[in-house]
C-alpha cells in the first residue's frame, strides 16, 4: 500500500540551497514554536500548491509531500523507503508548526528541492463509498465513508470511524478519526485525509500524529 517513489535526484538543486535555507530556518521567531515553551520548529516556506519533496541529508534524501494553502496552513508529509509517513509537520493558519513525533529540541526542516504536482481543493462527496485499510499487524479493517463525510465503522474488529470536511490545504480533507479495537492506533486524533494523482490504486491516504511516527493508513475502494 506504498505510493510510487519520487525521483529524488531531480529534485535535488545545487549544494549551496539546502545550506542556505538551513540557515534561514535557525531562527527564533516565537512563530515557529507553540507559544507555550515548547522547541521552535522551523520548515521551509513555499508557495501555495502541493508538490513532491526531498528533505533531509543530500546523501540519503527522504522524499515526502508538501501542502501549502494561501491562509498560511501548511502540510509536510516525509515517508520511510517504503512510502509509509515517517513524519509529518503542520501549521494551522499563521500559527505555531508542529511535529509528529513531537520535537524535543529546536528543529529545522530545510527542504533539499522541490517539484510542484497538481494541486486541487477536494470536496467530500466524492469519497463517499467502502473502503479497506492494512493496519500494521497485516490484519484489515473495513469502513465507508458517506456523502456527509461520516466515517462509519465495518464489520471487523478494528472500527474506524469519525469525520472528513472540506479543508484549506490542497488534496486533502481535515479528518477527525477514532479507533476502537486497533492496536496501537491512537483513540482519538485529527489529521488529515490526502488524495494526490500518484496515490492510485489507493484512494488516499489517512495521516495523524501517532506515538512514535505518524498513523499513516492507505485507503482501497471496495
Amino acid at each position: 500500500m506504498t505510493r510510487p517513489h519520487t525521483n529524488l535526484t531531480a529534485l535535488l538543486p545545487a549544494l549551496l540551497l539546502p545550506l542556505l535555507l538551513a540557515a534561514c530556518g535557525s531562527n527564533d521567531n516565537d512563530d515557529n514554536g507553540s507559544g507555550n515553551g515548547s522547541p521552535a520548529i522551523t520548515v521551509t516556506e513555499l508557495a501555495p500548491g502541493a508538490y513532491a519533496v526531498a528533505a533531509g541529508d543530500a546523501a540519503n534524501p527522504s522524499s515526502g509531500t508538501y501542502y501549502a494553502a494561501a491562509d498560511g496552513s501548511r502540510l509536510l508529509v516525509l515517508d520511510d523507503s517504503a512510502g509509509q509517513a515517517a513524519a509529518m509537520y503542520r501549521r494551522d493558519g499563521n500559527g505555531a508548526w508542529q511535529a509528529a513525533p513531537g520535537a524535543t529540541t529546536a528543529t529545522s526542516v530545510a527542504l533539499l528541492g522541490s517539484n510542484a504536482v497538481a494541486a486541487t481543493t477536494l470536496a467530500v462527496a466524492p469519497f463517499a463509498g467502502n473502503y479497506a485499510v492494512r493496519l500494521a499487524d497485516r490484519s484489515v479493517a473495513l469502513f465507508s465513508v458517506n456523502a456527509a463525510g461520516d466515517i462509519v465503522a465495518g464489520s471487523t474488529g478494528c472500527r474506524l470511524t469519525g469525520k472528513v470536511a472540506p479543508a484549506a490545504l490542497p488534496n486533502t480533507l481535515k479528518l477527525a478519526l477514532a479507533t476502537a479495537g486497533c492496536a496501537d492506533l491512537p483513540a482519538q486524533s485529527d489529521g488529515y485525509l490526502v488524495a494526490d494523482a500518484d496515490h492510485a490504486p489507493a484512494a488516499f491516504r489517512l495521516v495523524v500524529p501517532g506515538k512514535a511516527a505518524p498513523v499513516d493508513l492507505w485507503a482501497f475502494r471496495e
